[in-house]
């Protein structure tokens, strides 16, 4: 099933300066961007896997797989399902699209930071990728304004 980018995008900024109260907003639990980046893919048409542990669902904050808030945890997730939602694969900075997910680390390691692409204007370089994200808000913010040294580009092919 394809995933639909401008449904994506437009939750994003729909929610990029407030918090869906359909969700619990993690902002003081260590972050809320990935938790808003998964509500992004879903409204793109992402269905949940229930898969426990494994999957990505979010039901409340006690039920819910840690791939919807957790920046490793998602990144695992969508270059490995092979069954029920989102799926995605690593680019490079060339093939990213609006409303594919960006993560942001210092080390090359430990990714820590979540952020979907909403715009591209001209040549995709981190001047013209516009993101959208949660715990520092902003949408339409340039890629190239964060100080993170290593960029890890995830492309979401589709959905199941």
């Amino acid at each position: 099933m394809p995933y639909n980018r401008l449904n994506a995008v437009e939750y994003a900024h729909k929610w990029a300066f407030g918090r869906n109260p359909r969700y619990y907003d993690f902002s003081k639990l260590g972050g809320d961007c990935t938790n808003f980046i998964s509500q992004c893919i879903h409204a793109g048409g992402g269905s949940m896997n229930y898969t426990p542990v494994t999957g990505w669902y979010y039901i409340s904050l006690n039920n819910r797989t840690p791939s919807w808030s957790g920046v490793e945890f998602l990144y695992r997730f969508l270059v490995n399902n092979r069954g029920k939602g989102p799926y995605a694969k690593v680019v490079n900075i060339n093939e990213i699209e609006i409303g594919d997910v960006i993560q942001l680390s210092n080390d090359g390691n430990r990714y820590f930071h979540s952020l979907l692409v909403v715009d591209i204007r001209g040549v995709k370089t981190p001047e013209n990728i516009l993101i959208a994200t949660h715990t520092d808000d902003s949408d339409y913010r340039p890629l190239s304004t964060y100080n993170a040294q290593y960029k890890r580009y995830l492309h979401i092919v589709g959905t199941r």
